[in-house]
């Protein structure tokens, strides 16, 4: 069977004229520590991405995450867990109480305003089919 970068990855073998793939190839983990390395070395050293991924062994694209991930939010974003579905407890983002209080005013100000408005169309459609009583 060929080499592609497919089988190699994935160790598929071919014994006796049957293609073999192990079930649930796992994703090399990579630990904060080397991730902040990875993304510092890139920087000190102005290599490109292709040229860390090529030194430090990893799968494409992965140096501009961690990249992205470390200027957004700093080397400690790096240290975070960011695989699967993420968990249902993962808490909302809180906000500011001067905030929360002054979404809670703008939301009842339209509430009002949205019934002032239904009210004054209901009258002015009365008022209209009046008018077309009358004539």
């Amino acid at each position: 069977m060929k080499s592609t970068p497919f089988v190699r990855r994935y160790d598929i073998l071919k014994t006796n004229g049957v293609t073999f793939m192990p079930k649930g190839v796992p994703e090399k983990r990579y630990t904060g520590e080397f991730k902040q390395q990875v993304v510092e070395t890139m920087r000190a050293e102005y290599i490109s991405y292709k040229e860390a991924e090529r030194r430090f062994d990893l799968p494409a694209n992965r140096a501009v995450a961690w990249e992205r991930i470390y200027l957004e939010q700093g080397a400690e974003g790096l240290y975070v867990e960011r695989r699967g579905r993420g968990s249902k407890e993962r808490a909302p983002k809180q906000l500011d109480k001067q905030v929360e209080e002054d979404l809670i005013a703008e939301v009842q100000r339209l509430r009002a305003e949205n019934d002032y408005l239904k009210k004054l169309n209901a009258l002015v459609s009365e008022r209209v089919q009046r008018g077309k009583k009358l004539k």
